[in-house]
């Protein structure tokens, strides 16, 4: 008796996605970079740096996010792992809209509070980032 096997094969994700997860890794890095610039210096420019990086890291998480979901939807792109990259998205994009928040205030008042949440985010979206670029490429099961 011969035994079957059956493999899907998992497209990758689509190339725009990878370009907003990843636009917004390389954002919430830069904000991070900028706040341990505004620590060591205390230029406020670092500061205003930051604040930007943030929300623009936001806005491509958004979009991210909302690529992640449709995925999640679909019966043939859900895979083992998108619901853990779909609430580690969600995450990071929480603690970013924290940290905007926190970089909202005066230079002064945002340390070392938003120095924290940008290491937390950035953290976080990494995680994401690794997830949402790991993507099995069989899922199968023999009968």
């Amino acid at each position: 008796m011969a035994v079957i096997v059956q493999y899907r094969y998992s497209e990758a994700i689509h190339p725009l996605h990878a370009v907003l997860l990843s636009g917004s890794f390389a954002l919430y890095l830069g904000a991070l970079l900028s706040d341990i610039a505004y620590a060591k210096t205390f230029h406020i420019q670092w500061s205003n740096f930051a604040s930007w990086l943030i929300v623009g890291g936001l806005i491509f998480s958004s979009i991210a996010l909302v690529f992640a979901i449709a995925d999640l939807c679909r019966a043939h792109r859900r895979v083992s792992g998108v619901a853990a990259y779909v609430v580690l998205l969600v995450a990071s994009w929480a603690v970013g809209l924290f940290n905007a928040l926190m970089h909202a205030r005066d230079a002064w008042a945002m340390m070392p509070g938003g120095l924290i949440l940008s290491i937390a985010g950035t953290i976080l979206i990494a995680l994401a980032t690794w997830l949402g670029f790991r993507t099995p490429h069989f899922v199968g099961s023999a009968q």
